[in-house]
This record gives structure tokens, C-alpha cells and sequence, in this order.
């Protein structure tokens, strides 16, 4: 329903269970919960507008509005609440540990110790969502006209997988391969190539 807010950052607020930004759009403040990493990064400033990725979730007795300084996060956060068993508080969790990258590259690499960093994330749950995700990010069908386009390293097919999968169009994932190709090592990993790529397509 709400794809993003673009105004002024009035306020932002921990409290022992969540943490919380107002976002004030044409005189209307919205109330957006937010992962503690976006709230270290998020400044108020009530003189330049901010634009902030958002989720409308329900509940059988509320609404709630969660908040992301950018699109892949907000997107991840989707993707985790496809998982049963993951709600949003848990997904919350997950990003406060880990950003974007670490958690495609965890459920990538099948790393499902490295999940259960996250608070409340236990061992069946970090491989419940490594066994329900894994496919879902990087078995989507890449179009034929890429293999003769982009050299497929086995990063880079991943990466071209989890970037569809996250609803980038192909040419907008060719052209950001292609740009970051002259920095990828043949060594580079998954997540260091999503990683760059995602920095380009947010240019």
C-alpha cells in the first residue's frame, strides 16, 4: 500500500521492545518501525526531507508500519516474512544483527549458525529459513541473453539470481554488473559482488 515516505524525520525513539521513527509528509506524521541499524544511521532534520522504504503489515487487531533506509533491505524484510514461523519482529531481529548482504549470503552459503546471532533465532529456525529461502534467491531462471552478455563467475550468477528474485529488471542488473565488473576479482565472493551491485543500482 505505501511503497515510501519522502519527508522530515521529527523524532526517533527506543523503547524495550522496539525501536521507532515519525516521519512527518504533508503535515501528517507517520510512526515507522525501524531496525536499530537504520536508527544509528537515520539523523532528524526537520530542514531537509528524507525518504524512507516502508511495509504495511495486519494483524487480526492492528496495522503496523515498518520503515527501511533502502529498497533491498526493505525487500529482504519481505522475503523473510515468507518463511513460516518468521513474523515481523523476528525479521526486525534479523536485520538488527545482519543487513541485507550477510543475510542473502548466509542463506546462500547454508550458514545456519551464523543466523542464530539474531535474538530469538534458533538452530531450527535459522534452517528453516535457509531451507525455504535458498531456492526462492537464486534458483530464478536467468534469461539466456545474459550468459553471452556478463562473464558468469558463480558470484555473479548468484548475484544476478538474488537481484531478480529482489525485482531488479534485467538490464538494470546488466548494466550494474557491467560497472562494477573492473573492481570484482576472480576471487570475489557473492556477497561482496551483491554488495557492489546494490551500491550502484541505489545510485
Amino acid at each position: 500500500m505505501f511503497d515510501y515516505f519522502k519527508g522530515f524525520i521529527t523524532d526517533k525513539r527506543k523503547s524495550s521492545k522496539s525501536t521507532y521513527l515519525s516521519i512527518e509528509v504533508a503535515g501528517v506524521g507517520y510512526l515507522l518501525e525501524i531496525s536499530d541499524r537504520d536508527f544509528d544511521l537515520i539523523s532528524i532534520s526537520e530542514d531537509k526531507p528524507q525518504k524512507i522504504y516502508s511495509i504495511l503489515t495486519h494483524r487480526e487487531d492492528s496495522m503496523s508500519l515498518y520503515g527501511f533506509l533502502n529498497k533491498e533491505t526493505r525487500d529482504i524484510f519481505q522475503i523473510l516474512l515468507s518463511v513460516s514461523g518468521v513474523g515481523a519482529k523476528m525479521a526486525i531481529a534479523l536485520l538488527n544483527e545482519f543487513d541485507a548482504c550477510e543475510v542473502i549470503s548466509l542463506v546462500i552459503d547454508g550458514n545456519f549458525k551464523e543466523l542464530t546471532r539474531a535474538k530469538g533465532v534458533g538452530p531450527k529456525l535459522a534452517q528453516k529459513i535457509i531451507l525455504e529461502l535458498k531456492d526462492k534467491l537464486i534458483k530464478t531462471e536467468l534469461p539466456k541473453s545474459s550468459v553471452s552478455i556478463i562473464p558468469q563467475t558463480q558470484a555473479i550468477t548468484d548475484t544476478h539470481a538474488v537481484l531478480l528474485s529482489l525485482g531488479y529488471e534485467e538490464e538494470e542488473i546488466e548494466d550494474a554488473i557491467k560497472k562494477v565488473m573492473p573492481t570484482i576479482a576472480k576471487s570475489s565472493n557473492s556477497e561482496e559482488v551483491l554488495r557492489k551491485a546494490l551500491t550502484t543500482l541505489s545510485m
